[in-house]
């Protein structure tokens, strides 16, 4: 074989080694997306002039805007603790932070599209052997010292250089841009990570609030049964001295008012707990939490409009997050497919460059150069292989999180549409109930009194109003847990021509 017939087969090995190393693997395709409903399921009117509607408002703001206009306004002292937690939450600090990491990360990606120019300043010496190619062209040109003709030894040979050096990888197939738009993207999510984080925080504050003033309505339950059982205790005392009542009787009702004081004891605990609690969402250590109205004289807004499911894609800080790590992901995949392809380096520099410091500022000594590289692998590519992989399967996973995102975001919102309707009916029967029980006590302590009631009669009526107290408490929290629930699951507030105002004044 002739030494150009093996050149050009070489060259042939070489080029088919490249082309098979540009080999870009087919895309994953992930699965289609499922329609969202058109309306969420209907529900009938509350009571209390509490309309729940199903339809979108007919005024330009939405539901989630008129929530937080109305809902939180309603009530001065939450608005105010509202404000606190906003500005002292640690966990609200927290997401910022995240955000800010995820802006810097941008700024890096952003800068790799550009050449990377440092400037230098080196100095060197080199001691060329006396058969190697670069001692033999010294020598032979003169140019330098690096043969002492009378010693016929190796000199060393110094080298100076001060000038700037650059890289530059060449975006040919789009890998740098698409890593760059997944940046952006990730920013993005964190950002609508942190209106989750603010969206989840108020929803938290004004449950914890709730539930507070639902403890000091119990306790004020408590305190008002025991005071009745204990004036049961004293017409029974009464009773057994004249010979109408007994001595079972007497203790029967001492327990009663004992278990209600230890029911009011451990409510007085839970109530601390919630305070601290409140107090650790408010950022701040434990003390006096202010109070509005009492529970039961807390007012619900008149109208609520749900609006419509696909209105849930730009008002849900979770959806537009999960939805912003899919697109990020689908960045990573085009990045890890376009590393299949060659990549272009370029590494200009320019400076001044000696080999003797009398010279250096000369200019004669001004060197300019460029190396132009093109990589492609070639083999053994199990790297990038497992690097795509990946990258896909973090795509479907992020579809599936967004999928399961949308799906639980309309359930949220139709559960707690029905949960506003039906809680509100149930403590409008249950304030119903309690007042008829209320009535019964009345009637059984002058019955009692007349020797008409037995004490058990008493004890069972002043047990069941108790209870009946503490169920209306519970549906009325559990009304306003409804209506919380509702203003997280439409979005908390975060439409997407505020996600956009934001971004412009960021």
């Amino acid at each position: 074989m002739t030494p150009l017939l093996r050149s050009r087969l070489a060259a042939a090995l070489a080029l088919a080694a490249l082309l098979s190393g540009c080999r870009v693997p087919a895309r994953v395709a992930t699965p289609a997306a499922r329609p969202l409903p058109a309306a969420y399921a209907p529900t009938t009117t509350a009571p209390d002039s509490l309309t729940v509607a199903a339809t979108a408002p007919t005024d330009s703001s939405t539901a989630a805007d008129w929530l937080v206009r109305r809902f939180f306004a309603a009530d001065s002292v939450l608005v105010a603790l509202l404000d606190t937690a906003l500005r002292q939450n640690p966990d609200l600090a927290q997401a910022a932070a995240r955000v800010a990491q995820a802006r810097a990360e941008l700024v890096g990606r952003r800068g790799a599209l550009l050449p990377t120019v440092s400037a230098v300043t080196s100095a060197g010496l080199d001691r060329y052997g006396r058969y190697t190619q670069a001692g033999v062209g010294n020598f032979d040109t003169n140019f330098s010292p690096n043969i002492d003709r009378n010693q016929a030894v190796p000199n060393p040979v110094p080298d100076y250089f001060a000038g700037l050096r650059a890289t530059w990888e060449v975006d040919l197939w789009g890998k740098l841009r698409a890593r760059r738009h997944g940046a952006y993207l990730r920013l993005l999510a964190t950002e609508r990570g942190r209106q989750l984080v603010q969206t989840d925080l108020i929803a938290e504050v004004a449950r914890t609030y709730y539930e507070m003033l639902a403890l000091d309505q119990e306790l004020e339950i408590f305190r008002r049964n025991a005071t009745l059982q204990a004036r049961s205790v004293e017409i029974s005392v009464v009773l057994k001295r004249g010979g109408r009542s007994t001595e079972l009787a007497v203790q029967q009702f001492v327990a009663q008012q004992r278990r209600t004081e230890s029911l009011e004891a451990a409510a007085q605990q839970r109530l601390t707990e919630t305070e601290n609690r409140l107090n650790r969402l408010l950022g701040r250590f434990p003390q006096a939490v202010s109070r509005g109205r009492p529970l039961l004289r807390q007012t619900l807004p008149a109208n609520i409009h749900a609006g419509v499911p696909a209105a849930l894609l730009r008002r849900r800080p979770d959806v537009r997050q999960a939805e912003a790590d899919l697109l990020a992901n689908r960045a990573d995949v085009t990045a890890a497919r376009a590393a299949f392809r060659p990549s272009l380096i370029l590494t200009p520099y320019a400076g001044l460059n000696a080999f003797r410091a009398s010279v250096f500022f000369n200019p004669e000594s001004l060197a300019l150069g460029i190396l132009g590289s093109l990589t492609a692998p070639a083999l053994n590519r199990a790297a990038l292989r497992a690097d795509y992989g990946a990258a896909t399967a973090r795509e479907v996973e992020a579809w599936y999180a967004f999928r399961e995102t949308t799906l639980r975001g309309v359930e949220e919102v139709v559960t707690h549409l029905r949960g506003l309707d039906r809680y509100g009916r149930a403590a409008d029967l249950r304030a119903q109930e309690v007042a008829a029980l209320n009535r019964a006590v009345s009637v059984s302590d002058d019955l009692f009194r007349a020797g008409y009631a037995s004490y058990l009669e008493v004890i069972t009526a002043q047990r069941t109003v108790l209870d009946s107290e503490l169920e209306l408490v519970n549906a009325r929290r559990a009304q306003f847990d409804a209506l919380i629930g509702l203003y997280r699951a439409l979005g908390g507030g975060w439409t997407a021509a505020a996600v956009e105002a934001e971004k412009k004044g960021g």
